[in-house]
């Protein structure tokens, strides 16, 4: 049974996630690109300095996006769920309730953790062959918040999404918005420092709240 969703979420969200993996790949590529270019004009003396002195990490343009794709996976992913009614049909499945949902997430977190981390990793492999350690890290202390946020949107989304009544689902897209707002509130390189573990772990956290949802939509809760 377990495999059986896993081969149904993954029937239902193979496109997109083909489309987010070659965003995410273009996004980097052109950050990367830039880089390059700026180092082959202005030498790498010059833009090591910026680096330093200026907190330039040259991947700015990927802040909201890993954000986008989780929320949007969310959509994809639970929204068919809730509109055809299927839900129900999922849910009573010869499977308990939460090792059904569970497995829904866990596809998620698993798929999504395997395109971020391969964008992580292009990222990282492109900009040491010219960076020093010091500022490879500065790029990747940057983008790391921003992939978590992307974990926490989709959980987040899921929550919202899973929500069987209208007056709380506002409520949660309100709180939803406030608590991503915090993963982007660093302003330089590295700015949540040793904080990042615990905000990591918040972000794995919040996969309880899908369990909320579920647990008000089997109890009943209607609009």
């Amino acid at each position: 049974m377990f495999s059986a969703i896993l081969y149904k979420e993954w029937i239902k969200s193979r496109w997109y996630l083909l489309v987010s993996a070659l965003v995410l790949t273009a996004f980097a590529g052109y950050a990367m690109l830039k880089l390059h270019r700026a180092l082959s004009m202005m030498g790498a003396a010059h833009i090591w300095e910026v680096m330093i002195t200026r907190n330039a990490v040259f991947v700015d343009q990927m802040q909201y996006v890993p954000l986008i794709v989780g929320v949007l996976f969310a959509v994809v992913q639970f929204v068919p769920e809730m509109q055809r009614k299927c839900i129900k049909l999922t849910l009573h499945l010869p499977m308990s309730v939460y090792g059904t949902l569970g497995s829904m997430l866990g596809y998620g977190l698993v798929v999504l953790y395997g395109i971020f981390g391969v964008n992580l990793l292009m990222v990282y492999l492109l900009s040491f062959q010219v960076l020093a350690p010091e500022l490879v890290g500065n790029i990747l202390g940057t983008l790391l918040p921003w992939y978590s946020a992307g974990i926490a949107a989709y959980l987040l989304g899921a929550w919202v999404i899973l929500e069987p009544t209208w007056k709380l689902r506002i409520a949660e897209i309100l709180m939803s918005v406030l608590l991503l707002k915090v993963w982007f509130m660093g302003s330089v390189p590295c700015a949540f420092g040793g904080f990042l573990h615990v905000m990591l772990l918040f972000t794995l956290c919040s996969a309880s709240l899908a369990w909320l949802s579920v647990f008000r939509f089997v109890a009943g809760r209607q609009d």
